[in-house]
């Protein structure tokens, strides 16, 4: 996981995203959940890819998409953990950090998205409404491998 994190951090100091800005963080957390729950509860590799919208009529920076591929065709399911538990909390932190989420079937497999603004909920149309400025993608398993 530490590999991918590296990797998502450079895509986003790439991007213009300081990589100590809270926004840079909460990437990072949002793609370790995504990675983790799709590594963990489908025992298949999993593809990362960040896409980052372009700068809208005033300037400001787009939307950061981040998407999880994987080849299980099961579908995500949010849990409610209890005190305690150790695990369950994945989506819950993914629903409260980001401004959009959702799961769509990708091949055999599905795709599980997130959307955060840069400039705060709101503030600019979901990136699949924007051109995209970059694209890049990490297929995660035991062994990284960049595409592009």
């Amino acid at each position: 996981m530490g590999r991918a994190r590296r990797w998502a951090r450079s895509r986003l100091v790439g991007s213009g995203i300081g990589d100590d800005e809270p926004l840079a963080e909460t990437l990072i957390l949002l793609i370790s959940e995504l990675v983790t729950n799709a590594v963990v509860h489908t025992g298949c590799p999993a593809v990362l890819r960040m896409l980052f919208g372009s700068a809208g009529a005033t300037g400001a920076a787009g939307t950061v998409r981040v998407e999880v591929a994987d080849a299980s065709g099961r579908p995500p399911q949010q849990r409610h953990a209890e005190g305690d538990d150790t695990n369950g909390r994945g989506l819950e932190l993914v629903d409260g950090l980001a401004d959009r989420w959702g799961w769509q079937p990708e091949g055999e497999g599905k795709q599980i998205w997130c959307e955060v603004d840069r400039c705060g909920p709101g503030a600019v149309p979901p990136v699949t409404e924007l051109p995209c400025t970059g694209e890049a993608a990490l297929v995660y398993s035991d062994t990284l491998t960049e595409l592009g």
